[in-house]
């Protein structure tokens, strides 16, 4: 069987304090390993380490600026040394990230493995405008955990999107880990797409967002059947699983509740389909047959 423990840390920064959220991050993650000791990786919401503040107190019109970290540099050391430290893999949200023109900043989520390496570095590709100043990604991106399975990474408002979870999923990710930051009233909506983007792509969706005050919460965990594994509050909370990527699998063979099996269908029938929206037909996943067999 093959299994991903995860812990899911619905927590906040300290707003404008980038050094003292890195702290608190770090001894988070510690705590995890010590109290968890069979989970294998930890994700926290987005712009943690960029210590954001709450909706109506964001300090700095220029705050994005003045936090943007190279990658790889400094940040992506302390989180290589904290990985190799704890044995775990990393997913720490995302950070404001200064591209190799020195100019341009993206919101960028990353992943590090234990052995304190940059596995991903994902753009965010749908920033949320106009509200995000962030300049958007051009590709999605999954990343390997050996001998476990393949996993996809969205930030936030890419959930809207429904390009962002298929792309992922027709890249053979069978986990997305979406790092959020949600201040507002439209969380219901965010949680009601988690469950069709794991739902009409097979696959589980791990959605974590910010506690108060910096977010309103809600993280959720989403299994391949589109039903919610957990569910937080609004407060600091961790939300601790393990998903079982077979289920995955099994799924995309015999179908949600056994009886839908999209992907299937698409690969019987995608390349015969004009869609004009993307300039072409549907192209089958290198998986597809995996999961199809006779179909």
């Amino acid at each position: 069987m093959r299994t991903l423990a995860i812990a899911a840390l619905q927590t906040a920064p300290v707003p404008h304090d980038p050094e003292a959220s890195w702290e608190r991050f770090a001894g988070q993650v510690r705590s995890v390993r010590d109290l968890f000791p069979h989970v294998q990786l930890v994700v926290v919401p987005e712009l943690l380490l960029a210590a954001e503040g709450p909706l109506l107190g964001r300090g700095p019109a220029d705050w994005m600026e003045q936090v943007a970290v190279p990658v790889p540099g400094p940040l992506t050391d302390r989180l290589g040394a904290l990985a190799r430290e704890t044995g775990l893999w990393l997913v720490p949200g995302s950070v404001f990230e200064r591209a190799e023109d020195g100019r341009t900043v993206h919101n960028t989520a990353l992943a590090i493995s234990p052995q304190g390496e940059i596995a991903a570095r994902y753009r965010k590709v749908f920033p949320w405008q106009p509200y995000e100043q962030a300049a958007p990604g051009r590709e999605f991106v999954v990343f390997d955990i050996p001998d476990v399975g393949r996993v996809g990474l969205a930030i936030c408002y890419d959930g809207s999107f429904p390009e962002t979870a298929r792309q992922l999923a027709w890249l053979g990710a069978e986990v997305i880990l979406q790092p959020t930051l949600t201040t507002t009233r439209d969380r219901e909506m965010e949680l009601v797409m988690a469950r069709a983007n794991a739902w009409t792509n097979q696959l589980y969706v791990v959605n974590v967002n910010a506690a108060d005050p910096c977010g309103v919460g809600a993280s959720a965990i989403v299994d391949p059947e589109g039903t919610v594994r957990q569910q937080a509050g609004s407060g600091e909370e961790v939300l601790v699983d393990v998903l079982d990527l077979d289920a995955v699998t099994r799924v995309r063979r015999y179908g949600s509740a056994g009886i839908n099996r999209p992907w299937a269908q698409l690969a019987r029938y995608g390349q015969d389909i004009e869609l004009p929206l993307y300039g072409g037909s549907f192209a089958p996943p290198a998986w597809a047959a995996e999961v199809s067999p006779g179909a």
